[in-house]
């Protein structure tokens, strides 16, 4: 990285683990030469196997290495000069290299951005060597920062991305998010040789702890976390022997053949590959290609042999026969070229019953065996099943959740982290016929859970990232969220790949389908200016009350339920946004629906509290006229209610578009009263609107008048149905723009 390093060394323990891994990776020797003739094998007791080679002529092109004599003892090294990585070990079966690589550590609150690369050959972008993604992860040690892995490549456009905070000081026994972090290298099946890294403080966060982000061997690290993330902790509290931290970590390379690169120097023939140069030059050797990439190849000797494929006479048969643990015989073993026979010392079939006995044993071990691997079959099924939970459950930010449930007891009393058994059982295994609704981003689902509760569950249909995050920031919102008017969400389920939200169960559809549907009771004007008053009540509540300011960014009908007793409950908070209480505003994507969406934020791009009052002014011209906030009419095609609402009142001729059941029911003074303040808060400058609190005050005040004026409430008749306006049609949605950054940031965050 580009940050300077501090000089720290590692512990005993880590030394050790380093040691311990350098013997393993040595490679193990075999009968028949690995280097090319006259080069060296050997450097500081790691051997090198061509194509790998020390000095010129021994090596192939991007494979050069440098043998450290000046060092006792010896160090080999990939690469040059001062920067030069040290390897460790180099296994051709494989196809890895391991090396060790110097990490960088701060000690101040700097955000900072730095590489992680392979080193090339000389005049050559674009050398052998990868980064394994599936052999190395990604870690951080911080307090309060998200690190990133952002790929070097334009066709690429995934970023591995962790997040470790801390409460007052680290204290952590593992990396599982709090003081470190680590997270897997995300792959789209092929390895890459550069990589940037980013290191930035959460959002509102900053800490002057020591810092640092490293690609690491994750066999090693998993087996140094625990004294890592221990040693990290003593940094901040007084012991008797000062903590230190590694400087330097094993890192996995990984290699293949670019038949690009050597055009001219591989054929391929009916009888295997033939060539004069770098290529599976041994006889008894075969080539293969990388997930599919023909023009990525690597070699492998034949079954029964073992060496190296890449030079002449390189694999050598195996003897089998000096093996008997990894190749028994209970007889006399003979070897072959490249198998054995195993040949009996006696013959039984003078005996027919020793056969007889033998016939019956071996159908019963057949019928044993064949139920023994049902059974370990099964056994493989259910702990794939478990790792694949919990994977789902870290991808899915599960110990983020945790941590945030088990630091707050009125989060932890009020919702609960499901498991996917629980909610199977509740749906019964997701039966079509407990389907409530959906869409095309998911599907709704009845469920009654083991406490004989009623629930939604709400399950996504698309596997795509930035669902997943809109399913993450709904949870980490409700969650803080307690108010009678909102949506309940009793939990969530994270072992799935999609996240599964639990809500309480709303029985009576939403307002959208009682004022647009064909609901044979249409709502009378007193039940339309409660659910108006519970609905101001609610946003009110989310931009002033709640412990953090919310803009729920996509305020319409569709999204506010309905109880049975008609009470209303604002859901869908996907696309909501949490600020600080002492912030205005913020630039975010746009993000909203056709016809409810602020023209000041569509156009800004900054989402304020404002926004939300100009989505629920459109709702109020729904209540007052039952006309869909995008409609078509003669003269035009998809007219917004909006304008046309407002055009209507500066004209003096709102009886024109007044829903008739009001006047029957008594309510054209009200009705003037709410189209007034409808009018306010769809003023086009966000300023002059009415705050939320303003907007239910005023609600209160028009629905206490009405009731101690006890107008007589009757329904509309058969005429007045006709006299209905006929030209309404359903406005389409728009759909959601979605900032993964952003969005991660802000589900990242754990308010204290």
């Amino acid at each position: 990285m580009t940050v300077a390093a501090s000089s720290r060394r590692p512990t005993t323990t880590i030394v050790g683990a380093i040691g311990a891994l350098t013997l393993q990776l040595v490679a193990t020797a075999v009968a028949g030469p690995i280097a090319l003739p006259g080069c060296p094998e050997s450097c500081g007791g790691v051997q090198v196997p061509y194509p790998f080679g020390i000095g010129r002529g021994c090596f192939h092109q991007g494979f050069n290495l440098t043998c450290d004599e000046a060092q006792q003892p010896a160090k080999l090294l990939l690469g040059e000069g001062d920067g030069a990585d040290q390897v460790l070990g180099i296994s051709l079966p494989d196809c890895t290299v391991h090396i060790q690589r110097k990490i960088s550590w701060v000690q101040y609150a700097t955000e900072f951005n730095g590489s992680w690369s392979v080193p090339t050959p000389p005049d050559d972008d674009d050398g052998p060597l990868m980064v394994s993604s599936a052999r190395n992860s990604f870690v951080a040690f911080g307090c309060n920062v998200l690190a990133k892995l952002i790929p070097y490549n334009a066709m690429v456009t995934y970023t591995s991305a962790c997040a470790a905070v801390c409460v007052n000081t680290p204290d952590a026994s593992s990396c599982s998010g709090v003081g470190c972090c680590r997270t897997s290298i995300a792959s789209l099946g092929a390895d890459l040789p550069s990589y940037g890294i980013q290191v930035k403080h959460l959002e509102g966060e900053t800490s002057y702890y020591h810092r640092a982000a490293f690609i690491v061997d994750q066999d090693w690290f998993s087996r140094v976390e625990a004294e890592m993330a221990r040693n990290f902790s003593n940094l901040f509290f007084p012991v008797a022997v000062v903590p230190v931290m590694v400087d330097s970590v094993p890192v996995v390379l990984t290699w293949s053949l670019d038949l690009i690169r050597d055009a001219g120097l591989f054929v391929l023939s009916p009888i295997g590959p033939q060539s004069s140069d770098f290529r599976c030059i041994s006889s008894n050797s075969f080539s293969y290609t990388i997930d599919g990439n023909y023009d990525r190849r690597r070699c492998n000797c034949s079954q029964g042999y073992d060496g190296n494929p890449y030079i002449a006479n390189g694999c050598q048969d195996i003897d089998e026969c000096q093996l008997p643990d990894i190749y028994p015989c209970h007889g006399t073993c003979i070897n072959m070229p490249g198998t054995y026979r195993c040949s009996s010392k006696k013959s039984i079939s003078s005996h027919p019953g020793l056969i007889a006995i033998i016939a019956i044993s071996a159908g019963f071990g057949l019928l044993f065996s064949v139920l023994g691997v049902a059974n370990i079959i099964s056994k493989l099924k259910q702990r794939r099943a478990k790792l694949l939970r919990q994977k789902f459950f870290k991808t899915n930010h599960g110990l983020l959740l945790e941590q945030l449930i088990s630091s707050n007891k009125d989060i932890a009393e009020r919702m609960k982290i499901f498991s996917s058994e629980e909610l199977e059982q509740a749906t019964n295994k997701f039966d079509q016929n407990r389907i409530l609704g959906g869409g095309g981003h998911g599907t709704v689902y009845k469920g009654i859970l083991s406490d004989q509760r009623v629930v939604a569950i709400k399950k996504s249909k698309i596997v795509v990232q930035r669902e997943i995050d809109q399913f993450i920031n709904e949870v980490v919102i409700l969650s803080q969220t307690n108010h009678r008017n909102v949506v309940k969400l009793f939990g969530c389920c994270l072992e799935t790949e999609v996240p599964l939200l639990v809500y309480e169960f709303i029985s009576n559809r939403t307002l959208s389908y009682h004022l647009h549907g064909q609901n044979e009771n249409p709502l009378s004007w007193n039940d339309r200016l409660r659910i108006a008053l519970e609905t101001a009540r609610a946003i009110a509540y989310l931009h002033s009350a709640a412990s953090i300011s919310v803009f729920h960014r996509d305020i319409k009908c569709a999204n506010i339920l309905l109880t049975d007793t008609l009470t209303a409950k604002v859901s869908d908070f996907g696309a909501s946004r949490s600020i600080s209480t002492d912030e205005t505003g913020i630039l975010t994507a746009i993000q909203g629906t056709h016809g409810y969406l602020d023209p000041e934020y569509y156009y800004t791009s900054r989402l304020t509290e404002k926004s939300d009052v100009y989505s629920f002014g459109v709702i109020l011209a729904e209540l007052l006229t039952r006309v869909k906030p995008v409609f078509s009419s003669h003269s035009s095609e998809g007219k917004s209610l909006a304008s046309h609402f407002v055009a209507m009142i500066k004209d003096y001729r709102l009886s024109d578009i007044l829903d008739p059941q009001i006047v029957e029911d008594g309510g054209s003074k009200d009705a003037e009263v709410i189209a007034r303040l409808a009018e306010a808060c769809l003023n086009l400058k966000g300023e002059e609107r009415p705050t939320m609190r303003q907007v239910e005050t005023a609600l209160e005040d028009v629905l206490g008048s009405n009731v101690h004026s006890s107008c007589r409430v009757t329904r509309r008749s058969q005429n007045a149905l006709k006299h209905r306006p006929q030209n309404q049609t359903k406005g389409n949605e728009g759909t959601r723009l979605y900032s993964l950054e952003k969005e991660f940031i802000q589900s990242s965050e754990i308010p204290r």
